[in-house]
């Protein structure tokens, strides 16, 4: 069981060497989770093969989520009803979804995005 999700903006602080998210994801005593939409993003993100590695590298820190088909059937709801009324995005839509699913943190700097769906289980990490 996870212990909570963490989102693409806290793995991008890390891989940006952001010394609060560094801190912070280091000094978690139990190993936290990525959601395998997270893990597409962050690799799709990287612009050439040394920051691949070093994506891949950071990841592998994580427990990998796989979305099952009631938390796609949930973020398609939740992009249906949040779209135009909070500009939320379909990876931020799967990635609530296990959140909810699992009932687990989702440690995030987008809540903005996240709080309409998943409430209080959005928590920004570190400042």
């Amino acid at each position: 069981m996870s212990a909570g999700i963490v989102d693409t903006t806290v793995i991008l602080h890390y891989f940006r060497n952001y010394g609060a998210a560094r801190k912070w994801v280091d000094s978690q005593p139990i190993q936290l989770s990525v959601v395998s939409t997270t893990w597409m993003e962050v690799m799709e993100g990287a612009s050439n093969k040394a920051n691949h590695a070093e994506a891949r590298r950071i990841l592998d820190k994580f427990e990998l989520l796989y979305l099952t088909s009631s938390d796609q059937q949930r973020a398609m709801q939740e992009l249906e009803r949040l779209q135009f009324s909070h500009h939320v995005g379909m990876d931020d839509c799967l990635i609530a979804s296990v959140a909810h699913r699992l009932q687990v943190p989702l440690y995030t700097h987008n809540l903005k995005d996240m709080t309409p769906m998943v409430g209080k289980l959005a928590v920004q990490p570190y400042a």
